[in-house]
This record gives C-alpha cells, sequence and structure tokens, in this order.
C-alpha cells in the first residue's frame, strides 16, 4: 500500500482510480460499507482503489473550539483503514486554503486535475467544498458533466440494547461513549472501542488494596464516561500500532478520580488484569478494548467497602468475558 501525504504527490496516481473521500473517523461500520463497496466496483474494473482522508479533522481547522473528539487518532485510523485499501491511501493536512474551495473548485482543481477518478464512493450524507456547501447531489451533477460516476452507498442502521434503532455516525458513537454504553458503541464499530496509550506509573493505591493495576496516560481521543468496565488489555513495546499488539489479557477498567481517597485527582485510567501477573510488565505502551459497562463510580464510605466492591466487579467482569460459566 503506498501512502501519499501532498498534493503535490497525486500526480503519480494512476488514473481512473475508485475514490473514496471522507474523515473515517472511527472507521465504523458505515464506513466499512462505503470502503468495500469501493473496493468491489475497483476489483470489477480492473481499477486500484484510493482513499483519501484529512488529519486534522476539517473543523478542528476551521473552529478549534468546535473541534469534535477524536475516536481514532491517526495511527490507529491508518491500521484500520489498511485492510481495505491495497492500492494507494491519501492522508492529507486539512488547510483553510483546501476549506475554502467552492464545490465545482474542490472537484475541478484538485480530484480532476491531480487524480481523475472514474468512480467515487460517498454515503448519502457526503459534503464537500466551502462551507460543507456541496451534497452527494452536487457531485453527482459534476461527475455527469466531468466524466465519473458516483456510486451512493446506503446508511448503515444499527438496533441498540434499548430496541432504538439509528443510523450509525462517528456522532452517534461519540454521544454513546461519553454516556457509557461501550456495547453499543461496540455494534456501530463492529469491534470494541480501543483507547491506546502510554504506560506510566500510578499512585500504588491498587497494589495495596491487594488489586494491582497498570494506568494510561490520558490519550487524545475520546474517553469513555467514568465507571468501570470489562474489556481486554492488549500491550506493545512501541506507539507504532503497524507492528501489532500482544494477546489480549482479560481486565477490569477504571476511569475516574479515585474519589473515595480525596477530591484532589486527575481523571485516572487503570486496568486489573484478571489473569494476574505473573512477571513484571515492561511494556511501553497499552489499548484498552471496551467490552461491557459495569456500574458508575461514586465514592465508597470505607476502603474496606471500596475492596469489596472491587472484588464483585472483577467476579463479574469474569462472567461478562466468558472465563467463568454463567450461574
Amino acid at each position: 500500500m503506498k501512502t501519499y501525504s501532498s498534493i503535490q504527490a497525486l500526480k503519480h496516481i494512476k488514473k481512473g482510480c475508485v475514490l473514496t473521500i471522507g474523515n473515517f473517523d472511527g472507521v465504523h461500520a458505515g464506513h466499512c460499507e462505503i470502503l468495500s463497496t469501493a473496493a468491489r466496483l475497483a476489483k470489477q474494473r480492473s481499477a486500484s482503489v484510493a482513499v483519501m482522508t484529512f488529519e486534522p479533522h476539517p473543523v478542528a481547522v476551521l473552529y478549534p473550539e468546535r473541534a469534535p473528539g477524536v475516536l481514532t487518532p491517526l495511527p490507529l485510523k491508518l491500521t484500520l483503514l489498511e485492510p481495505y485499501v491495497h492500492d494507494c491511501l491519501i492522508v492529507l493536512e486539512d488547510s483553510k486554503d483546501l476549506l475554502k474551495l467552492s464545490a465545482e473548485a474542490f472537484v475541478d482543481q484538485f480530484l480532476m486535475q491531480d487524480l481523475c477518478p472514474s468512480v467515487i464512493v460517498e454515503g448519502d450524507d457526503f459534503h464537500f467544498g466551502a462551507g460543507r456547501r456541496g451534497t452527494i447531489e452536487t457531485l453527482q451533477t459534476l461527475g455527469q458533466a466531468r466524466g465519473f460516476e458516483v456510486e451512493v452507498v446506503s446508511p448503515k442502521t444499527i438496533t441498540l440494547s434499548t430496541g432504538q434503532s439509528l443510523r450509525v455516525s462517528s456522532t452517534m458513537i461519540r454521544y454513546m461513549l461519553e454516556s457509557g454504553h461501550v456495547e453499543d458503541a461496540s455494534m456501530a464499530l463492529q469491534r470494541p472501542y480501543r483507547l491506546f496509550g502510554k504506560i506510566i506509573s500510578g499512585r500504588g493505591k491498587g497494589r495495596e488494596l491487594g488489586y494491582p493495576t497498570l494506568n494510561m496516560e490520558t490519550p487524545e481521543q475520546i474517553i469513555p464516561a467514568e465507571g468501570v468496565y470489562a474489556g481486554h488489555v492488549r500491550l506493545s513495546d512501541t506507539a507504532d500500532l503497524s507492528e501489532g499488539l500482544g494477546d489480549p489479557l482479560p481486565a477490569v477498567f477504571s476511569l475516574g478520580q479515585a474519589r473515595t481517597f480525596g477530591d484532589q485527582f486527575p481523571l485516572l485510567i487503570e486496568a486489573h488484569l484478571l489473569s494476574g501477573q505473573a512477571a513484571p510488565i515492561t511494556s511501553a505502551y497499552m489499548a484498552l478494548d471496551f467490552v461491557t459497562h459495569l456500574r458508575s463510580q461514586h465514592k465508597f464510605p470505607s476502603v474496606e467497602a471500596l475492596v469489596t466492591q472491587i472484588s464483585a466487579d472483577c467476579q463479574r467482569a469474569r462472567k461478562a468475558l466468558g472465563m467463568t460459566r454463567p450461574e
């Protein structure tokens, strides 16, 4: 797979590709449907696939104070996109000049001049050009005049745990995570939500209580709501996700401020391995894959009450992760 990071480099891409454009934050079920459609059309036409994404999010460039939280930082997003992109991945740095182009100029001065796609594959809510004024209908009209086809992919919907059906979107997934609904987020993502970050030294409180933890530096991505979760830890010696992660290790995650010990602590992201730690862990990074929400955080009347609750959390997590047979 070839990766391009500048507009100037696009002239080296073979003309007539099947192109899809998007931020692809989360690389969720809807995105995967678009990416799979692009791959299928390219195979039918013996053409190459080109996936174009932007970094940072356009809103972060134009209105930094309104920038949405990130679901997948760029290294993770590229890893998730890789199975769909065998030919060409374009990662362009968003700039105000690029974002100021009208819809027509975006197609004429950018897409047709440098890429000349034969097909563009997008969802029905695709917007482009200055002020997001260009719609999928705009793209179809321009395609008829400029000689490329537009394939519109129907939206992907899921049925939530509440029974409600919703269209999958990055905005919806952010809301799910911020309200602690990691199971619904997993359905929309087609995989557990993942935090990835550096392992840092903790305060040692967990070890004192008999439940040692691995602690994560707060990553620059959406953090699920404060609470206790069951999930899996995967360790890595490097921040380069392309080199892979270790085997999944069942764990309990705690996201919160440890108010039982006072109110002065910042947000803590901790993971207790349910299989124990046979040897000291020397990995520098870890991923947390969220499976299910166990409970909300609250202040306990005593350390003893906290230890009792942690024991119960671990037992519930073992059942949720299939480590014990359900009663």
